[in-house]
Formats: structure tokens, C-alpha cells, sequence
């Protein structure tokens, strides 16, 4: 798939892509991670590519880095991946969030409006927060 390098970590939940991003250290792997404990896919870390199908942002492996997640403290560690995915949200990590949200924002990336939201990075029930955010504010 042609499209440009972005700067995010991205994960498939039942077909539905989730992009994370956030700055260097906010802990994007660490929420892949749990995501994938609880059965999401792998994508990419720390680099996806993006395109746009239609109105449809899509997301793929970085080819250089495919299949590669790196875990805090251990080290950079290979994972099955998904070869391309339909971008359903984009969840920011940000020790700013807000507290209560009543619809999330939206963003535009290579011109697809996607619905965003950001949480606050640093809680044991993140990747259950990330699933619920999905499946409240994502794309279908």
C-alpha cells in the first residue's frame, strides 16, 4: 500500500483500527500491549503507514519496522499483524485529557474526518478505557 509515514502506535480491535498517539515516553506501546492481551492485533508501533481509500483512512505496517512492538524494559519484540485496517479512532494520550466528554472531536488525517479522544495515560484500566472509547465514539 502507497500512502506516507505517521508518527503513532496502531492496533486492529475486531476489525477497527485504532491509532495512538501521543508524545515520545506517553506510553503508546504500553497501551498496545494491554490492547493485545485482550485481543487486539498488532498494526504498527512507533510508525504506521496511512492512506486514504475513498473516504476511508487505512492503516498499515511501516514496512521497516512490521511486526515489531517495543515493551518497556524488555525489549523490541515481534507480534502477529494485521496488513491493513480501516482507522476507526484516534485516542491521544495526554496527562491533560478531560475528565467528562459528552462526543469526541474530530480530526482530520489525509482529508477522513475520524472521531478523536484523548485519556490520560497513566491508569491500570487504560486498555479498557481505549475498548469502551471504540466502541462509544469509533466508526463503525
Amino acid at each position: 500500500m502507497t500512502g506516507q509515514l505517521h508518527q503513532a502506535t496502531c492496533v486492529a480491535i475486531r476489525g477497527r483500527g485504532v491509532l495512538i498517539e501521543g508524545r515520545p515516553g506517553s506510553g503508546k506501546s504500553s497501551l498496545a500491549l494491554a490492547l493485545i492481551d485482550r485481543g487486539a492485533v498488532l498494526v504498527g508501533d512507533d510508525g504506521v503507514m496511512i492512506a486514504r481509500e475513498g473516504d476511508v483512512l487505512i492503516a498499515s505496517p511501516a514496512p521497516a519496522i512490521a511486526g515489531k512492538l517495543e515493551v518497556r524494559n524488555v525489549g523490541l519484540l515481534s507480534f502477529p499483524t494485521v496488513a491493513r485496517v480501516p482507522v476507526a479512532l484516534v485516542i491521544g494520550l495526554d496527562p491533560a485529557a478531560p475528565r467528562f466528554r459528552d462526543a469526541p472531536a474530530w480530526q482530520e488525517r489525509l482529508g477522513c474526518r475520524i472521531p478523536a479522544i484523548s485519556l490520560w495515560p497513566d491508569s491500570p484500566i487504560l486498555a479498557l478505557r481505549a475498548e469502551l472509547a471504540l466502541r462509544t465514539y469509533g466508526l463503525p
